[in-house]
């Protein structure tokens, strides 16, 4: 499936159960914090490593799910704005590679103010 096909998908979603009218940019922006946290709560008061999550199909099929809930609302946000998700996100790489250049930031997680 294409990016392209997923987002129609998710717009149809939307649209045969008359969303449009909820879907606005302050309640979407909000639908991605709420379902980011959620994929945060799974961690709560835990620490599972990469081996842990590769391990419990259960628990690995939770974070899939809490993943996709934020990149739809991701999607349909970006959709309801006219904005193409992979030109912000090339745009966006550019950005950050000015921001953070490999010579200064490699194996660092300083902030970029303060490299």
């Amino acid at each position: 499936m294409t990016l392209e096909k997923s987002i129609i998908d998710i717009n149809k979603f939307a649209l045969d159960r008359d969303w449009n009218q909820f879907h606005s940019p302050k309640n979407l922006a909000a639908s991605i914090s709420i379902e980011a946290n959620e994929l945060l709560e799974i961690f709560q008061w835990t620490n599972h490593s990469r081996e842990e999550i590769d391990n419990d199909k259960e628990l690995s099929q939770h974070i899939s799910e809490e993943i996709a809930d934020v990149l739809i609302y991701c999607l349909r946000f970006c959709s309801t704005l006219g904005l193409n998700p992979l030109s912000i996100i090339n745009e966006k790489l550019k950005l950050n590679g000015e921001k953070y250049p490999i010579s200064k930031s490699k194996g660092s997680n300083v902030k970029y103010k303060l490299l």
